[in-house]
C-alpha cells in the first residue's frame, strides 16, 4: 500500500491518510441525505437516489484514488442537483429521465474535452494572480459554507423581495402551498445578519469551533476529525445529535427502487425521447452547455485552489501536464477521473458528480494521496449499511471543521499584491465574489472578465491568453443562456 500510493514520496503515512479520508467523508456526508431530498422533487424515488448517490460517489472516488492517486472525493454536486431539479425538470419541463440523459451527454463532453487536452489549454491560460485568488477564494467559500451550516447567520427578506416559491413566480395572492414550501428565491433585498445565539445548535457549533481551534493550535494529531467527534458527543445530551436520525433509509427498499433509475437515461423516456421535439432541440443543447461549463470550472477551481498550494500537484507534475502526452501527470488523471464521474452518475440515476470542495478538509489534516480517497470511497459503501449512524452527525459538528480548513486555505492571498489594483480587482472577483455568489465557477468567470477589462484598460493585450478570451466569451454566453432558460 505504501508503494502503490507513494506515501513516502508525498511525505505522508497510512494513519494520516485514513484520518484525512474520514474527515473529508464526514464533512460531505450530508450529500447522501440532501441529494434525495432535492432530486426527489422531480418524482424520482428517493430511496433509489440515496443508493445511486452512494454508488456514483464510491465508484468515481475509487477511480480518483486508484487511477489518479490524489486525495479528492467526488459526489453529486449540490448546485448541479438543484439546477437538475428546479430548473431542468420543474421549470424547463424535461422529464427526470431526460434530465439524466442530459447529464450523461454532459459527462461525454467533459471526457472529450479532457482527452483532447482542451482542459489543459484552459488551465495554462489562467494567470498566476488568478490562481492564487482562486485558492484563497475557495478558502473563503469553504469557511462561509461552515458559517452558514453552523447557523451563525440569519437571512432577512420582506414580501417585496421574494421572486419565486417552489420554482413558480411569486404573487401576493399566493398564501397556501399544497405540498409545503421546498424553495424560496429572493432578490438583493435579502440581508444576512448574526443570530442572537438563543438556539442550542449554533451554540454547540460555536463550542465546537472553539474546541477545534484549540486542538489545531495545540497540534493534536487528527485535530479536525477529533473536533467533529467531540462536538457530536456533546450534542447528544443537548438534543442536537439525534440518535434516531435517518431511520427511514432502508437498504432493501433502496435496492428495490434502484431499478427505476438505473439506466433510465437510456430508456424511451430518456435519451429515446430527448430530441423528438424539434422545437426543444436548442433548449436541450443550451442545458447541456450550462451543465458542462459549471462542472468543468468547479473542478478546475478546486484542483488549482487546493492542489498547487499543498504540493499535491508538484512543479514536476505541472511540467508533465503541460508538456507531456497521455495520462502521465496526476493532473491529467485527476481531470479524467472527474470527467468520467458524471457518466457514472447518469447511469446510476443521479445528477452530475463533481470534485467536492470539502475535499479541502481532508487535505487540511494532511491527506496527500489516493489513500485518502480510497478511505472515503469505502466509507461511502459502508454508508449504505451505516446510514443511521452517519446521519446522527449534525451540521454543528462538521461546520467548525469547514471554517478552520477554509481559514488555512486563505494563505494563498499572501501572494497577491492587494495595493496594486491591476491585480486586486480581478483577484477580488475570483475570490471574495466566489463565496458571495456561492459558486466556484461563477467566481472564476467574474475573475476572468475583470482580468480582461483591467488588461484592456492598461493596453496590455499581449498578457491576455487567447484561451482566456474564449473561456470568458463562453461564460458570458452561459449567463445569457441562463437568463433565457430560467
Amino acid at each position: 500500500m505504501k508503494k502503490f500510493f507513494k506515501l513516502e514520496e508525498n511525505n505522508t503515512n497510512i494513519s494520516t491518510e485514513v484520518l484525512a479520508g474520514l474527515t473529508t467523508f464526514f464533512a460531505m456526508a450530508y450529500i447522501l441525505f440532501v441529494a434525495p431530498s432535492i432530486l426527489g422533487t422531480t418524482g424520482m424515488p428517493t430511496q433509489a437516489i440515496f443508493l445511486a448517490t452512494i454508488i456514483a460517489s464510491a465508484v468515481s472516488t475509487l477511480i480518483m484514488a486508484l487511477f489518479a492517486n490524489v486525495p479528492y472525493v467526488q459526489a453529486p454536486g449540490l448546485g448541479l442537483a438543484t439546477f437538475f431539479s428546479y430548473t431542468v425538470v420543474l421549470q424547463l419541463g424535461f422529464s427526470w429521465q431526460q434530465a439524466l440523459a442530459l447529464v450523461f451527454l454532459c459527462g461525454l463532453i467533459n471526457v472529450t474535452i479532457t482527452v483532447t487536452k482542451i482542459r489543459r489549454l484552459i488551465i495554462r491560460s489562467i494567470p498566476e494572480v488568478l490562481q492564487h485568488a482562486i485558492g484563497g477564494g475557495i478558502g473563503i467559500f469553504v469557511a462561509y459554507i461552515g458559517i452558514k451550516n453552523a447557523g451563525f447567520l440569519k437571512f432577512i427578506t420582506d414580501q417585496s423581495g421574494i421572486s419565486s416559491i417552489n420554482g413558480l413566480t411569486y404573487q401576493k395572492s399566493m398564501t397556501h402551498f399544497k405540498s409545503g414550501i421546498s424553495s424560496i428565491v429572493s432578490n438583493g433585498s435579502v440581508t444576512p445578519s448574526l443570530i442572537n445565539f438563543n438556539q442550542i445548535a449554533p451554540i454547540l457549533a460555536l463550542a465546537g469551533l472553539a474546541i477545534t481551534t484549540y486542538l489545531v493550535i495545540r497540534g493534536f494529531k487528527g485535530a479536525i476529525l477529533l473536533g467533529i467527534i467531540i462536538t457530536t458527543i456533546l450534542g447528544i445530551p443537548l438534543g442536537v445529535t439525534k440518535l434516531d436520525a435517518a431511520t427511514g433509509n432502508s437498504l432493501a427498499t433502496a435496492f428495490s427502487q434502484l431499478g427505476a433509475t438505473f439506466g433510465a437515461a437510456f430508456g424511451s423516456k430518456g435519451m429515446g425521447s430527448l430530441f423528438n421535439d424539434p422545437s426543444r432541440f436548442l433548449l436541450a443543447i443550451m442545458t447541456i452547455f450550462a451543465f458542462s461549463l459549471t462542472d468543468i470550472f468547479d473542478t478546475i477551481g478546486t484542483f488549482i485552489g487546493t492542489g498547487k498550494r499543498t504540493g499535491i500537484f508538484s512543479k514536476q507534475d505541472e511540467q508533465e501536464f503541460f508538456n507531456g502526452h497521455g495520462f502521465k501527470s496526476k493532473m491529467d488523471r485527476s481531470l479524467f477521473s472527474d470527467a468520467i464521474g458524471s457518466v457514472i452518475a447518469a447511469i446510476c440515476g443521479t445528477s452530475n458528480v463533481t470534485t467536492f470542495v470539502e475535499s479541502a478538509s481532508g487535505i487540511g489534516v494532511g491527506g496527500r494521496t489516493g489513500l485518502t480517497s480510497l478511505v472515503a470511497s469505502v466509507m461511502f459503501l459502508l454508508s449504505s449499511f451505516l446510514a443511521p449512524l452517519i446521519a446522527v452527525i449534525p451540521d454543528a459538528a462538521t461546520a467548525p471543521a469547514l471554517i478552520i480548513v477554509g481559514i488555512m486555505m486563505m494563505g494563498a492571498f499572501k501572494n497577491i499584491n492587494w495595493s496594486d489594483l491591476e491585480e486586486a480587482i480581478p483577484a477580488f472577483f475570483a475570490s471574495v465574489f466566489m463565496a458571495l455568489c456561492y459558486s466556484i465557477s461563477y467566481g472564476i468567470a467574474a475573475g476572468f472578465i475583470f482580468f480582461i477589462v483591467v488588461k484592456v484598460a492598461k493596453k496590455k493585450f499581449t498578457e491576455i491568453h487567447p484561451m482566456l478570451v474564449v473561456c470568458t466569451c463562453l461564460f458570458i454566453l452561459n449567463f445569457v443562456v441562463l437568463a433565457i432558460i430560467e
